[in-house]
């Protein structure tokens, strides 16, 4: 009969897990290029497919984030009880030559189905990086530490509109290139090759990491005298999240109100300099990508930081908290960028907007570590990122261009389609997480009863 075996290990050195988030960081800034680059070249691609905005946002959003988020759930599940790191190699190779492949689509259908390719293969990263950063870090540095991860967001994204912006201009200047092989390429098809290729090799640097030691979790001696983890029946998963089914839905859903209108903006806040402000794609790329990689990364940790102070003060639903103030907080500057009459002030309106719109996503992810047991970190981060991500990337970009298609009628509309759709989106967010505060706590409650009953 296998036997339950209990282990209990110091965290290892400061230094050496600062690594592994540097490293797990360095996949996410590349997963992000690779999802967000295609936001800045919504004319050449239009124009070279014959698609229309509808069609563009559901390349952008819903091809990608159904499969991402469908995949995502035992991809998670592997990630309770397999390597880690493994896992996350295999998924960087493979939306690698996704995103390359997009190079080669020559029609709709087909850019559909790889950038179906690249939600799969993404779905392998985070499950697997919050569940090991969770394993490399004590409670009180959590928080900072998966929002230096989760920089990976906007540090990409950023990447991603600058070198688009480069490609707009570059496209002007020259209609095609021959590459070997290939032939005749148009600018837009060269960054897809550019962004995704490289991946396929630097996935190798994952296996630099070392897979930590699962904390908290039950290690069984199996048949063949190897420990192995004891992966936690699913009828328990799924009995412990309806326990705390009021906490998972204001968090998961409230969240995810955030990211639809994070996705929605970035979508389309390059082609609202273009339509109402006359800016070229160059431009608003350039400076649409500064103001993310460095607005949103600084307000990523900013978030971090503040909920690791308010819990070494006491307040244990800080991650929740967070997400609140900056939902409120983001209503002044987030509701007037679309009406700036020019388009300097609406950059200088955006600065802050997207530096409190990042603040969250951090800690969003830190909660769900928080609350639920070791052997579950997987399923439940995979669980949210299922809700996120159908919700804001799946539906964001779409809402925004449904807006202007079909509301307003109108392409110069865009900005009263980024109004309402953000704004609506973080009134919701904040309504539920403010409500989700006390079921939170009661949560962390019945962790400590579980854990006590499992130990």
């Amino acid at each position: 009969m296998p036997q339950e075996q209990g282990q209990e290990e110091p965290y290892p050195p400061e230094g050496y897990a600062w690594y592994v988030v540097g490293v797990l960081t360095f996949v996410y800034i590349f997963s992000f290029i690779d999802r967000q680059i295609l936001n800045l070249l919504v004319r050449p691609i239009r124009r070279d497919l014959g698609i229309t905005d509808f069609q563009m946002s559901l390349l952008m959003g819903f091809s990608f984030a159904l499969f991402y988020t469908f995949f995502g759930i035992p991809l998670g599940r592997l990630a309770d009880s397999r390597s880690r790191r493994t896992i996350i190699a295999v998924g960087f190779a493979v939306w690698s030559v996704m995103t390359a492949g997009c190079g080669l689509a020559r029609n709709f259908t087909q850019m559909l189905l790889l950038r179906v390719g690249v939600g799969v293969g993404e779905a392998a990263l985070s499950p697997s990086a919050y569940s090991m950063i969770t394993d490399y870090f004590p409670p009180k540095r959590r928080a900072t530490a998966i929002s230096v991860y989760s920089m990976g967001i906007y540090i990409g994204s950023g990447v991603a509109f600058i070198v688009g912006g480069l490609v707009a201009g570059i496209a002007s200047a020259q209609q095609t290139w021959e590459l070997p092989l290939v032939g005749a390429t148009r600018p837009w098809q060269v960054v897809f090759f550019i962004v995704g290729l490289p991946g396929v090799l630097l996935s190798l640097v994952v296996y630099t990491v070392r897979e930590p030691v699962r904390r908290g979790i039950r290690m069984m001696k199996a048949a063949d005298d190897k420990t192995r983890v004891a992966q936690v029946p699913m009828r328990e998963v799924v009995a412990y999240l309806r326990q705390n089914w009021r906490t998972f839905f204001c968090h998961n859903v409230g969240f995810a109100l955030l990211s639809f209108s994070s996705y929605g903006a970035a979508a389309w806040v390059p082609t609202f300099f273009v339509r109402n402000h006359g800016w070229s794609e160059a431009k608003a790329g350039q400076v649409f990508g500064w103001i993310v990689a460095i607005a949103a990364t600084l307000g990523i940790v900013a978030g971090g930081r503040l909920a690791d102070w308010m819990v070494e003060r006491g307040r244990r639903e800080a991650t929740m908290r967070v997400g609140l103030i900056a939902a409120l907080a983001w209503l002044p500057c987030g509701m007037l960028y679309p009406l700036a009459p020019d388009g300097n002030w609406a950059a200088a309106l955006l600065v802050p907007s997207v530096f409190l719109a990042a603040a969250p996503f951090g800690v969003s992810a830190a909660a769900i570590q928080q609350m639920v047991p070791s052997g579950m970190r997987g399923q439940a981060s995979a669980i949210y990122l299922f809700v996120v991500n159908l919700i804001g990337l799946g539906l964001g970009p779409s809402a925004v261009a449904a807006a202007t298609d079909f509301i307003f009628k109108d392409d110069h509309a865009v900005r009263y389609s980024l109004l309402l759709v953000e704004s609506v989106a973080h009134v919701a967010a904040a309504t539920l997480l403010f409500v989700g505060i006390k079921p939170f706590l009661a949560s962390l409650e019945r962790l400590k009863q579980w854990n006590a009953a499992n130990a």
